[in-house]
């Protein structure tokens, strides 16, 4: 039988999802006020060792360069082990960051790498096994952005055949790019190129984000993926359409809205990274943060209740505000329209358009 367990505490929030064969955590960070990286990694560490688990990924996000003489300390926090980590800068205004773990117990967990490197976790649940990427960087930061957008795709395709699995079992992507708004129309044709040569839009279009992070090498960008294999009939992966916004194939953006892992004992649903834009693509409520907030919020909401779920079924979600300044209407809204606390980490970067000033991206699970 399959139960969700939760515990929020100032600072944390972690869901356990119990089954019959793993034990999974999902586990987000945020600063207790003015707290320091050093404080929050040494947290970290805490709340991994309580867990006993195996780690499947890290993400780090919100960080700024200053920082990264504190990654040391969350190396530290996590006993020395080679974790998967995504480290994703912005500049940590009004100290706006946060870290999310994804970890499991009772199952076997194999490391991928990629030229020494680790990329990434292969996992099983006892119906499927789950490839999970984080941190993949391009081979060359010297390459032009079109040159490292290709190579961080290939990179892609051959930890996944290492790992046995091919691009078409692909649910979820996440691309941080470092000056999105400079370059994402040629970000977006190198992708879909990509796609189309690999039949992808024959298949299962991957849900996906698409925002601006710098990374430590300065590379043009930085990516991760969630790809699932399995042999059981009674397991399903299927794109779930935005009842409040048309297909992003049709303004040209390759990914889904949403798409949805069923399993025998439960639903996993990926949100992609969404914002103010209309049926037809159109951003909408320009300059208007509150409004943005509002609308982003009820398309979200709409997607999760059309497969029967809602707010308090979320595991982890990532919120984007262009200013920080702005961040307070995340708050503001939940209070206003009785949204329940979930875990969030919000930060403060560019979104892939200059008037977008507000995104999320959920990732929800349902028991049957």
């Amino acid at each position: 039988m399959t139960s969700i367990q939760k515990r929020v505490s100032t600072g944390l929030n972690v869901t356990t999802l119990s089954r019959d064969s793993v034990r999974e955590h999902f586990v987000t960070l945020v600063p207790e006020g003015d707290e320091s990286p050093e404080s929050l990694f040494a947290r970290v560490g805490e709340a991994v060792r309580r867990m006993s688990g195996r780690i499947l990924s890290v993400e780090v996000l919100g960080m700024s360069p200053a920082d990264r003489k504190s990654a040391g300390a969350l190396h530290d926090a996590l006993g020395g082990a080679n974790a998967p980590l995504a480290w994703i800068e912005n500049a940590r205004t009004n100290n706006l960051c946060g870290v999310h773990v994804w970890a499991a117990s009772g199952s076997v967990a194999e490391p991928l790498y990629f030229e020494g490197r680790r990329a990434g976790t292969l996992f099983e649940d006892g119906y499927c096994q789950y490839c999970r990427l984080v941190g993949l960087l391009p081979i060359s930061a010297a390459d032009s952005r079109a040159q490292q957008t290709q190579s961080i795709l290939d990179q892609m395709e051959a930890v996944l055949r290492s790992g046995g699995m091919a691009f078409s079992d692909v649910l979820r992507t996440w691309f941080y790019n470092d000056d999105i708004l400079g370059w994402y129309r040629e970000f977006n044709v190198v992708r879909t190129k990509f796609f189309q040569e690999r039949k992808v839009f024959e298949g299962l279009l991957p849900a996906s984000t698409g925002v601006a992070g710098r990374n430590m090498p300065g590379a043009a960008l930085l990516s991760g993926l969630i790809a699932i294999k399995s042999e059981d009939e009674n397991v399903r992966a299927f794109e779930v359409p935005s009842p409040l916004q048309s297909p992003a194939p049709q303004y040209g953006s390759s990914f889904s809205r949403a798409v949805e892992l069923e399993l025998p004992d439960l639903r996993r649903l990926f949100i992609s990274g969404t914002a103010s834009i209309d049926e037809q693509g159109r951003s909408i409520f320009i300059g208007d943060p509150m409004a943005q907030v509002r609308q982003t919020m009820e398309v979200v909401q709409a997607i999760l209740r059309s497969r029967e779920m809602d707010w308090g079924d979320v595991t982890r979600s990532l919120v984007y505000f262009k200013r920080a300044a702005d961040a307070p209407l995340f708050e503001r809204y939940r209070q206003e329209h009785g949204v329940p606390s979930f875990p969030a980490i919000i930060v403060a970067n560019d979104i892939c358009r200059e008037e977008l000033l507000f995104e999320i991206e959920v990732d929800a699970v349902a028991a049957k």
